[in-house]
């Protein structure tokens, strides 16, 4: 097929056409620079993840690299496993470039970006590392809870903090805080998962005062604090109801649309789209049964990952949720992030699976992107460009013109 044109790819991601743009590098070279809606599947894992994450075999998918020479084969790889609408990138990346369009490094970007987005707009309140210590050191009345993955918190955490991972925070915050006088600091290892879960609260109205720990635990090892390893505080859901009320509330002023399980069947049913079907409940619950066709993604990484769980831009994404606040919660983000998104009432008290989890198996590390936010042996210098890059996305996001985000 006739490779496509840099400006009809945009054109496309524009008028929200279903369109999965790839980037056939390794992740390290991908996070040197891509355009905002680009996703990364290197030629050496198409074998091992394009079936999940390319749910629609006539999906069109562009493909392009950097002059590597790539392209060919990746077309090769994905014709083989059935798909039937591929093209390249006229020009590649160069293409791209030539036509003066952005470029954005780093992963994950476009989420990066919206959270960045969503700080300029709320003004989303936040604290820096030596005003938490102090409030620390005081004794004062505080909870910290960390909104990454539970591994993450084990690897590395804020001392005192517990483990609440993102779309889990308005169903647990209460746990954490019964006291509406207790202040609330979300953190995460940088930024946008702090940003998101802070104004998550603050958008389902927790009656306390809540605040992020500004740029997590980069900014807290960067003001010469110490962190704890190898914590295993977690905190258990609250009021159900009340959390659900919240939930509800939010997705409503974001535009969640709710459909039942005819409706979501044919949805499933239907050829001409692709769908998304995501399971946002904690890995336990979804180990004990869940809903036949659904993929297991928490909903704060779904928020944080989305061009890694969905990298068919215009796609349609449904979500799961037996309790309804995770599900909500995660789909009041997509919403605002462009998503044409669903919440699924009820179909948890039906036949249920209890398979195991559909895992990508993880990245060769010589070519995987090191996260200057990630582990605890990252040079300083390398911590604050990352926050330097992410601090700058607003304005970039602004040169591109393209995001169609909305904050409410």
């Amino acid at each position: 097929m006739s490779p496509i044109s840099a400006q009809a790819v945009r054109r496309a991601l524009l008028l929200r056409h279903e369109i999965a743009l790839l980037d056939l590098r390794h992740e390290g070279q991908f996070a040197t620079g891509h355009p905002l809606f680009a996703a990364n599947l290197a030629l050496d894992r198409i074998d091992i993840e394009a079936e999940m994450r390319l749910p629609r075999n006539d999906v069109r998918i562009v493909l392009y690299d950097d002059g590597e020479g790539l392209v060919d084969a990746g077309t090769a790889a994905l014709c083989a496993l059935g798909f039937t609408n591929v093209v390249a990138l006229e020009g590649g990346l160069q293409g791209w470039r030539a036509a003066g369009y952005e470029l954005f490094a780093d992963v994950n970007s476009y989420s990066k970006a919206f959270g960045e987005l969503v700080e300029a707009r709320r003004h989303t309140p936040s604290l820096a590392a030596e005003e938490v210590a102090a409030l620390i050191a005081s004794g004062a009345d505080i909870a910290i809870v960390d909104a990454r993955r539970p591994s993450e918190y084990a690897t590395m955490n804020i001392p005192g903090s517990a483990s609440v991972p993102g779309a889990e925070l308005v169903l647990r915050a209460a746990a954490a805080a019964p006291d509406p006088t207790t202040t609330v600091i979300v953190n995460c290892a940088g930024r946008t998962r702090s940003i998101i879960g802070t104004q998550s609260l603050i958008n389902a109205g927790l009656p306390n005062r809540v605040v992020a720990l500004r740029n997590g635990t980069i900014g807290w090892t960067l003001a010469g604090q110490t962190l704890e390893h190898g914590a295993d505080r977690h905190v258990p859901p609250a009021d159900a109801a009340d959390a659900r009320h919240r939930a509800r509330g939010v997705a409503y002023r974001a535009g969640v649309r709710r459909i039942d399980v005819e409706a979501a069947t044919e949805l499933a049913c239907d050829d001409t789209r692709t769908l998304y079907r995501f399971d946002v409940r904690t890995v336990e619950e979804y180990a004990e049964g869940h809903i036949p066709g659904f993929r297991h993604y928490p909903g704060g990484q779904l928020v944080q990952e989305t061009d890694m769980a969905a990298p068919v831009r215009g796609a349609r994404i449904l979500l799961a949720d037996d309790l309804g606040v995770r599900a909500d919660m995660t789909a009041s983000w997509l919403a605002q992030m462009g998503w044409e998104v669903y919440a699924l009432d009820g179909g948890c008290d039906g036949a249920l699976e209890q398979s195991a989890l559909s895992v990508i198996p993880p990245l060769d590390p010589a070519h995987r992107y090191k996260r200057p936010y990630e582990g605890t042996d990252n040079a300083a210098a390398a911590m604050q460009a990352y926050l330097d890059w992410e601090y700058g996305l607003v304005t970039q996001l602004e040169r591109d013109a393209s995001h169609g985000f909305f904050v409410i």
